[in-house]
């Protein structure tokens, strides 16, 4: 089966937005075994779309669109889809109920602009849409399907999942061969680092594998291919334990368990608490661990720091130290870890402290430079890191290693940090550790 997906709308080809939506789809096919062939976006032009539409029904199987379902005058899709295949737009009048209830519900009313959202192209099959007012639809051309979707990403993943999903499904060849994969998450090393030192893994065979950089994590993706599901699933279960077993705790999750998923459950697994002391990163450690839904049971709070007045009330970091080391320095980390450990009562305490940039620094203290401090019973570790980059990327690095020590504690490992930007190898070396 070949898959297309073709992404309509004139903000993709501006840059006003990224275009989310043909990753997802991707991913969802992929799991079914369906390799994406082609991707494309068009604009809201009815010459371009048809051209796009054409296109697709020759060369692919299924293809799925996204966008251009709304109620508004640039939102052509079923209209221009009709007209591109000789099809009349019909409208349903079950989808033009769901949508005025929809708006009932709201206690909105309905302007009649909405109603266009009801028109399919003839012979056309509608595709509920529970959480929004367009409806989907899906239409066969000869051997091609289309599965068309709204583009606002919360209503278009659903609608691929509960509608369109199956509905591929059911269209595969039975007998054919069998394609399982999955998503390795990394932190630590660098792509090619990561490459070398996996080059005999997946090297021939069944599955191959796959990389992927998406700072500050590095994204492993083994695809097996094989007779039968079974089979497939063996084969990449060990290419899987093969990886896991050379590269150690740089794995850091599989799927879509982001780093601080994963520290969140560890935290609950291990019922310790965690609070976060934070300067440079102004309170990103802390915004992420809270987007875990459950974080409250594990997450005590947090203190953002910025000024060293800050630093001295709200953490008990004593004068001298600052004033005799300055705000980014190993004492100053070392005290605002177990100044928030005290204050919040948690297990363990968290901190960082650096510059980001692109000014403050000096040659003794060069922008980039950062602390990152962890205190828990056992005692307190620091290290000290340079990592030259813009701010943006300073600050989500610096929140990363930080995020990755707990985890690592958590598991009883090496803290660590990153070698793609240390001189030598990612050895954590802190001045002193309790």
């Amino acid at each position: 089966m070949k898959a297309e997906i073709l992404t309509i709308g004139d903000e993709l080809l501006r840059g006003e937005i990224v275009d989310s939506n043909k990753a997802f789809l991707a991913d969802r096919l992929l799991r079914l075994d369906v390799e994406t062939h082609y991707q494309t976006s068009v604009r809201d032009d009815p010459a371009d779309m048809t051209d796009a539409f054409r296109r697709a029904a020759e060369r692919s199987d299924v293809i799925l669109v996204s966008g251009g379902l709304g109620p508004t005058r640039d939102d052509l899709t079923a209209q221009v889809l009709a007209r591109s295949f000789g099809r009349a737009l019909v409208r349903d009048a079950g989808a033009l109920t769901s949508i005025r209830a929809f708006f009932e519900r709201l206690g909105r009313e309905m302007t009649e602009n909405n109603a266009k959202q009801a028109d399919f192209p003839e012979g056309a099959e509608v595709l509920p849409n529970p959480i929004g007012t367009a409806p989907g639809f899906t239409l066969r051309e000869g051997k091609a399907t289309f599965f068309c979707m709204p583009g606002v990403p919360r209503e278009l993943n659903r609608m691929m999942d509960e509608q369109v999903l199956p509905r591929v499904e059911r269209r595969l060849a039975p007998g054919r061969r069998a394609m399982r994969t999955t998503l390795l998450r990394t932190f630590g090393m660098g792509e090619s680092s990561l490459d070398d030192t996996l080059k005999d893994i997946a090297a021939t065979g069944e599955v191959t594998l796959g990389f992927r950089t998406a700072f500050p994590d590095n994204f492993l993706r083994p695809v097996a291919r094989a007779e039968s599901a079974e089979q497939a699933e063996a084969c990449l279960a060990r290419v899987c334990e093969s990886i896991r077993e050379r590269l150690g705790p740089l794995v850091y999750g599989e799927g879509d368990e982001t780093l601080e998923v994963v520290v969140v459950r560890l935290l609950r697994e291990h019922r310790r608490s965690l609070a976060v002391a934070e300067s440079c990163t102004g309170g990103l450690v802390a915004q992420r661990v809270t987007e875990v839904p459950g974080a409250s049971e594990v997450f005590l709070g947090g203190v953002v720091a910025y000024a060293d007045a800050a630093k001295r009330s709200l953490l008990g970091v004593p004068e001298a130290e600052l004033a005799a080391h300055g705000a980014v320095s190993e004492g100053v980390a070392r005290a605002m870890a177990e100044g928030v450990r005290a204050r919040f009562g948690a297990d363990l305490g968290l901190a960082t402290t650096g510059i980001s940039g692109p000014g403050g620094g000096t040659p003794e203290e060069p922008v980039g430079l950062v602390y990152v401090a962890l205190a828990d019973a056992a005692g307190i570790h620091v290290d000290r890191f340079v990592f030259p980059l813009d701010r943006s990327r300073h600050r989500l690095l610096t929140a990363q290693v930080a995020l990755d020590w707990v985890r690592r504690r958590l598991l009883g490992v090496e803290l660590v940090g990153p070698s793609l930007l240390r001189r030598r190898g990612g050895g954590s070396q802190p001045g002193r550790t309790a």
